[in-house]
Formats: C-alpha cells, structure tokens, sequence
C-alpha cells in the first residue's frame, strides 16, 4: 500500500502536489517524494519520513513545472530503510520517465531474469517498481516510429506491460516533453481515480489513490481508472484514455475498506464510511448470535477505523457508545510501521486508555480487524489494567489466515494470529473473554450494497487469489525474503 498523485494544470504544481500527499499520508509513512517537469526537464525531491518533515522551502522552490508526480511509501517490497528505494524512480529513455506505483508484483523473480537476460536493463534496487518502470521503458521504446510519441502508442505499450507484469498496480509516470501516463492493473485491485477543474479556461486534471486527495484539492471526482485502463494527459491538458488489457475485471481490495482508506474518500463508486457503517450492522448480527448480550455495558472503538462500524453496532445492539480510548494523533499507524518490534513499541504510545471509562464495566472493544494480534493484545491488556469486569472483543472482518501479496504487508502464515487457530484459542492468546469476528458473506455484503462492483479480492480471508499466478512456492520464496 502506498499513495500516489499525479497533476496536470495550468500552473504550478508544487504546491498542490504536497498538499494532496499530506492528505495521502495514512496510505505511508516510510518515505516521501516529488518530481515536477518543467517542459523536458525533471525536478525531484525525495527523502525518507513524513510530508511534513521531508520538503523544506528550498525544496519547494526548486520543484518546478506545471505537470507533476507524487508518492507515499509504506514498503511491502524491497527494503523500508534503504534510500536508494524512495518513489519517484527515474530512467533516461526514451524521452525520460519517473514513475510511482502503488501495489505489488508477483513475477518479479521471472521478470528479473527477463530484464538482465533479454532487455538488458540493470537494476540498481531490490524495489518491484524500479522493474516496471524498466519494463514499461522496454516496451514504450519498441513502440516509437520516427520521432513523435502519440497515445496510441503509448497504449500500445501499456497493453505489452500488461502482458508481461501480474499483481497489483496503480501507476503513474511523467514522459518528459509529453505529459502524464497513468494505468491500472487488469484487476484493479489498488484504487486509482480521476479528477478534474476549470481554471484559466482549460481543464487541469488530478490522478490519486484516493478521492479525498481531490477534495481537499478542489478537484471534481470524474470516475475511477478502469482495470486495465490506461489514461494519457499531454502537458496541455488534453486527454486521452484506453482500455489496454484483454480481459479486465474489477476486483478491488476488501482491506482498503476496512481499514486502509480514509473514510471520506469514494473508491470504485463505494463510499468507505457508508461501508464502515453497514460492516457495524452485519457485526451486530453476528454479536447477538455468540454473545450474551446482558454481559455487555459498553461498546467502544479501537479509533480511528474502527469507529464507525462500533458506532453503527452500538446503535444496533441497543448498548451504550463509549470513547474508552485516546488516540495520539502524533504517532502513526502500527500496522505500517516496518517491524514487529516497532509496531508493538508504538501501541502504547499511541493509544492511553481512560479507567472511568472501563472500571467495573464489562465492555465490548470493536475493531477493524485482527492481523497479527499486536494491537489488539496490547488494547485487552489495558482495558483489564484499568478495572474492567470482562472484556469482549470483536472485528468487522473475517480471520485474516492467509498471505496477502497484493500491497498489504502480509507476506507469511506464520505471523498471522488466526493461521490455523479456532476463534476460542484466538481469544485465549489476546487475552479476551470472548472474541467474535464478522463472516465472510456480511463482509461482503457490506461493502457491495449497492454498488456496481460485483466482486472483491479477498485473497487474505479466503487463500484465494484473483490474479491466478500466486503459487505456494511464491509464498514461501515471499517469507523467506520478506523485510525485519
């Protein structure tokens, strides 16, 4: 999971660039960067930590252009701490391109072979995203005839790209001298959208993972990129679109929903609150049939995610909502943090729990979901701490018991908590009296009301994944090399 952005206006982008990354920022915390182009020429800055702390005045200065390309790196690829995998990735030819991707590869073992051995690329990272940019390079290159790039055959290399990379991948890149690529994976399983405003009587376009960096920006929302959808935007703001793969098939991540995305943003036609919401309402059902409910005085939230689904139970289940929790909204989120030790550092420093809220109470604690436990051991651990009588805990997802190799760092069994335990034993190792999760089908249910989207990749819950090429070899060879 990462975020990217990507402008074309009739003025700086800058500016605009670093504000939409600081509404990204939940999507990563590693490392940030920018690259603007400025005619034929790129300007990039890029460092390891947050937005705010990564661009200075002069930095700022020195990004100059009106077409320009943004990245929030959480790393699920390649190694967190090495610099030289900080987004935007850059190489010379043809014409120059810089790239950011959100998701993950999974040929990259195959593709590897296939650039050092056939296109005779160097890479200089262990990052899958410096092998697409390579690979989409490969490909535009065998495209161009005479001395004009035009979009047809910019598409035509996207449809190659198609065929040669399997995975997740959102990506957005800046061609120098033309303008602004962006392209979906044939799934769309990482969300990417389209936004648009008048200003100085032509059109300037966003591309984002997200619709609330458009907000926040005064862009429209126009629609999604299609799976397997390519966009092109010339540096004058004139805009072209394609499908370029053989088979496309919407299959979003059910994680951006339950706890990726921020709430206020819409993704593939589906409002993440409004599906927090109604995962609340498919818990309350759940809760009513395994809980003695009269054992229950409160309901509270792990905040932030998990809020409006323990809001909307609450209500269904007729229990009072609580506040039990206060988050410290300087640290930031545990689940993308790089390493176990850090993450279960962080917990305490980010969540304090308040004793009048829990003493003597037999309280109900909801949250998103349990991956590998850390978090929600640490929450039990404090709520019994502060004198509560019993302590319930609750997801709105399903057990996570399977790798997910699609963007989320998930990469073995081994540390997952529900791999091969009953929901009994589960709540035994966290340390709960009870312990309820959502099934799969309210899940489901959940998030598609309503909606066009007819399916989600789910790989996680179930071990089945879209993309067909996932093999338990790959998720070995992926454990054995995942990051510390």
């Amino acid at each position: 999971m990462c975020g990217i952005v990507g402008m074309v206006a009739g003025g700086p982008v800058n500016q605009r660039l670093y504000d939409a990354l600081l509404l990204l920022q939940h999507r990563g915390q590693d490392s940030t960067g920018i690259t603007t182009a400025d005619g034929s020429t790129f300007h990039q800055s890029k460092a390891r930590g947050l937005v705010r702390e990564s661009f200075r005045t002069r930095d700022m200065r020195s990004l100059l252009g009106n077409v320009g390309l943004g990245h929030v790196r959480y790393a699920t690829k390649g190694d967190a701490a090495n610099e030289q995998e900080v987004q935007p990735f850059y190489v010379n030819a043809p014409y120059g391109i810089s790239l950011v991707h959100n998701g993950n590869l999974t040929n990259t073992r195959e593709l590897a072979e296939d650039l050092f051995h056939i296109d005779r690329r160097h890479m200089n990272s262990t990052s899958d995203t410096e092998m697409l940019l390579n690979v989409l390079a490969t490909e535009l290159q065998g495209q161009i005839e005479g001395l004009d790039l035009d979009p047809d055959q910019i598409f035509r290399a996207v449809a190659q790209v198609h065929e040669r990379v399997e995975g997740s991948y959102a990506v957005i890149c800046l061609i120098a001298g033309h303008g602004l690529l962006a392209f979906r994976d044939p799934y769309g399983i990482r969300p990417l959208v389209i936004g648009k405003r008048t200003e100085g009587g032509r059109d300037s376009w966003m591309v984002a993972s997200e619709s609330v960096a458009l907000a926040g920006s005064d862009y429209q929302l126009v629609r999604d990129v299609a799976p397997g959808e390519a966009v092109f935007i010339s540096a004058d703001g004139e805009f072209f679109a394609r499908q370029c793969a053989t088979a496309p098939r919407l299959v979003p991540c059910s994680i951006e929903y339950i706890y990726l995305a921020r709430p206020d943003s819409i993704m593939n036609g589906i409002s993440v609150y409004e599906a927090r919401l109604r995962m609340g309402e498919r818990l309350a059902q759940t809760i009513k049939e395994q809980l003695p409910l009269g054992d229950v005085d409160v309901v509270m939230p792990v905040p932030d995610t998990a809020r409006p689904a323990a809001m909307q139970a609450a209500r269904t289940l007729g229990i009072d909502y609580r506040e039990g929790f206060y988050k410290n909204v300087y640290i930031g989120r545990t689940f993308i943090m790089p390493g176990q030790a850090q993450r279960k550092q962080s917990v305490r420093q980010k969540l304090n729990a308040m004793s009048s809220e829990f003493a003597g109470k037999n309280v109900l604690i909801i949250e998103d979901s349990v991956i590998r436990g850390t978090t929600s051991r640490e929450i039990i651990d404090m709520a019994r701490r502060c004198g509560a009588n019993k302590v319930s805990f609750a997801s709105a997802a399903p057990p996570v018991r399977f790798p997910h190799v699609y963007g989320i760092n998930m990469p073995t069994h081994g540390e997952l908590i529900a791999h091969g335990r009953e929901p009994a034993e589960i709540a035994k190792h966290l340390g709960a009296d009870h312990l309820v999760y959502q099934d799969l089908a309210g899940l489901e249910s959940a998030i598609l009301e309503d909606s066009a989207v007819t399916e989600l990749e789910l790989c996680c819950f179930t071990g089945d994944y879209v993309t067909g090429t996932v093999t338990p070899d790959y998720l070995d060879w992926v454990g054995q090399n995942q990051r510390s």
